[in-house]
């Protein structure tokens, strides 16, 4: 899994746990519903930091608990 991955699955397992949709998470974030559907389907290349840290804010958690997952520590460094 690559970074794009594993930050679209943590969204994906966040709103499971919250039980509400991409689209519920795209109301309580501010973020829209475009930009959550494009990094949940690999359209976007880079999420940014930003737009990641409104999704947190919508959560109700931190950055760093957002990327606090064996997956986000498995990830081999992405040299281009």
């Amino acid at each position: 899994m690559d970074t794009r991955g594993a930050i679209a699955a943590r969204i994906v397992q966040l709103c499971e746990e919250r039980n509400i949709t991409p689209n519920g998470l795209s109301n309580i974030a501010a973020v829209p519903q475009s930009t959550i559907k494009s990094i949940l389907n690999g359209e976007s290349k880079n999420p940014g930091t930003v737009t990641i840290k409104k999704l947190c804010d919508g959560l109700e958690i931190t950055l760093g608990e957002f990327f606090s997952t064996p997956e986000f520590d498995n990830l081999e460094q992405e040299i281009k």
